[in-house]
């Protein structure tokens, strides 16, 4: 058994555009999310010792959910310009770094790496899922746990393990029921409306009575608080949609092909031509005297 590093690849972009201040170039191109990214991936990388990092990245919408809800991810905003600039930087440094980029047209990426993540742990792998995003708790199993990204707000808090018992701390329902449990309150992050009123706990509290959605929407007259009994009633349909949006496609096949090495001379020309003097200036160290690390 080997561990393996999947990496929500927007996410931790995202986090290291906004977690570091600006930084550009001499000539003003932004380098801020890139410095925090190398950073990122060397920190899991020493920490963790994976047999490799899988980094994931979206290349477009997907077309399923699209279909069943065309609102899907709608209320999201542009990306920020500066980061969009950054980005074939963050693909080409962590494929340099040794990485494995995977990405696919048409399909999420929470969906690429959710079906790798499963396919590796049935084949006895520790799976580590370096996310924020609350939908991978649903994977959470013996052999896959989420890495928590330092929160913003409270950086020293460092890197989080996940396991199921934190789930359930976390949510009020084990990973089996994840989905289920979005599915009724709802992800503002994806646009998908649940029951108006229904909270964490009430909904906790119902999947546990009846066993999942189906239990409580086939149970929705003896549902208490009384107020949401019509509610659900008339929003079964909804709520049968919303589940076959948070559920994860874990039926994917594999993208990942050969497990590449690490290219230093390629991370040391990229690195010089961003003027990343710190970094190349670690990147030789590593690369050139491994025996430092």
């Amino acid at each position: 058994m080997s561990k393996w590093l999947l990496v929500d690849g927007f996410n931790l972009a995202y986090r290291c555009f906004f977690a570091i201040p600006e930084l550009t170039r001499a000539d003003g191109f932004p380098t801020n999310a890139l410095h925090g990214w190398v950073k990122s991936l060397w920190k899991l990388a020493d920490q963790e010792k994976p047999e490799a990092t899988l980094v994931f990245f979206d290349l477009g919408g997907s077309q399923d959910r699209l279909a069943l809800h065309p609102e899907y991810k709608a209320q999201r905003e542009e990306m920020p310009e500066a980061l969009a600039k950054q980005l074939p930087y963050v693909k080409t440094l962590a494929r340099a770094l040794g990485c494995v980029g995977i990405e696919q047209d048409g399909v999420e990426s929470d969906d690429l790496l959710a079906a790798e993540a499963v396919a590796l742990a049935r084949a006895g792998h520790e799976v580590l899922i370096v996310s924020s995003d609350k939908d991978f708790a649903q994977l959470v199993s013996d052999r896959i746990k989420i890495l928590l990204p330092p929160p913003s707000a409270n950086p020293k808090l460092g890197w989080r393990f996940l396991d199921a018992a934190g789930v359930v701390e976390k949510f009020g329902v084990p990973p089996a029921l994840i989905a289920e449990y979005l599915a009724l309150v709802g992800d503002t992050s994806d646009n998908i409306p649940g029951i108006a009123g229904v909270g964490p706990k009430t909904a906790a509290k119902w999947l546990a009575e009846w066993g999942g959605l189906e239990g409580v929407i086939a149970h929705a007259g003896e549902l208490n608080p009384e107020r949401f009994r019509p509610l659900v009633a008339a929003e079964a349909e909804k709520l049968r949609r919303n589940l076959k949006l948070t559920t994860l496609n874990l039926n994917l096949p594999s993208l990942v092909v050969g497990k590449p090495e690490a290219k230093p001379e390629e991370l040391f020309r990229l690195l010089e031509e961003l003027e990343m003097r710190s970094a190349l200036t670690e990147a030789r160290r590593r690369y050139l005297e491994p025996e430092l690390f």
